[in-house]
């Protein structure tokens, strides 16, 4: 009898126990877990990218289309601002400079920091301290280094002309050559960026093993030959991040030029950021400013598309 029941108690509890849940289930909810914790910790990035910087763009591309002082309601004008833009000379002028610009300090900068970088990366002695002082000039902001530029270039006072005058060389007119003042916008920019190039070489080159080159020395290559065929090609992934990173500053600088020359003489370097910013604070005409911005906007994505459908994969493949 007694068998019996355990026997019953045996099956109505067989018959009552839950199923286990599908094994599918189990890693849905998983992955559905780990995705909300994902989304938890980018969630307050994204809010803050969306609130300063995707919340701005759209306005500012709305505001691109209309004609603005700052006062009232913007008036909707279409594609006026960038029709009036294709006869623009100042725009035009200010295009050039920052091509000229942005090609005269990435050549410069991304070669004096390579070889900084190769120089700085053997067993020196002070090697250290050269380090610093090539590196110090990128914590400076561009408002102090375009007064440091100032101290520099100044006609009357600067530090280069006195030099110059006392070598018995004739000074430049630094403030009032468009082409002399342009040098100095250029070499200032160099002066500040070539650190951070060096830096970034020095990172890719301490990725580089030594037998590379040991083995290309046992073939007999030279020291032109073991930077050309190795240190080159293998520092591929840097200077592609270089040549993002530079032409974007490049086509952004403001404060420099602003402080240094403003724009002068003459519009000589006057660059498509200096130039929308006249437009919006000086003339009222924000809505040519937001064209102008617009345009810059499509240049550096136009460029950084072109760079990385160029090296993709470069990455990988060194």
């Amino acid at each position: 009898m007694t068998g019996v029941t355990a026997g019953s108690a045996g099956a109505v509890a067989a018959a009552t126990r839950r199923p286990p849940a599908p094994r599918g289930s189990s890693r849905r909810r998983a992955r559905l877990r780990e995705t909300l914790t994902g989304y938890a910790f980018v969630g307050p990035n994204l809010v803050l990218l969306g609130l300063f910087l995707l919340y701005p763009l759209v306005l500012a591309a709305v505001l691109s289309f209309s004609r603005y002082t700052g006062f009232g309601s913007p008036e909707w004008i279409g594609i006026g601002n960038y029709a009036d833009l294709l006869s623009d000379a100042v725009f035009w002028r200010a295009l050039i400079n920052t091509t000229v610009f942005t090609v005269a300090t990435l050549t410069l900068s991304l070669g004096l920091g390579l070889g900084l970088a190769v120089l700085l990366n053997k067993a020196l002695p002070g090697r250290a301290v050269f380090r610093t002082i090539v590196y110090a000039p990128m914590v400076v902001s561009g408002v102090a280094s375009g007064l440091i530029g100032v101290l520099m270039f100044d006609e009357n006072t600067g530090v280069v002309d006195k030099a110059l005058i006392a070598a018995g060389l004739p000074p430049i007119p630094w403030q009032s050559n468009g082409g002399a003042a342009m040098v100095a916008v250029i070499l200032m920019t160099v002066w500040g960026r070539t650190g951070f190039n060096m830096v970034i070489y020095l990172a890719g080159l301490q990725g580089i093993s030594e037998e590379l080159y040991e083995a290309a020395e046992l073939e007999g290559a030279s020291a032109w030959q073991r930077f050309r065929s190795i240190t080159v090609p293998l520092l591929g992934p840097s200077t592609f991040f270089l040549l993002i990173m530079n032409v974007i500053y490049s086509f952004q600088v403001f404060d420099l030029v602003f402080v240094l020359t403003g724009g002068g003489p003459g519009n000589a370097t006057t660059m498509l950021t200096t130039y929308a910013y006249a437009n919006a604070f000086t003339t009222r005409a924000q809505g040519y400013a937001a064209a102008i911005g617009m345009v810059l906007l499509v240049l550096m994505l136009g460029f950084a598309a072109v760079q990385w459908r160029l090296n993709r994969g470069r990455d990988v493949t060194g």
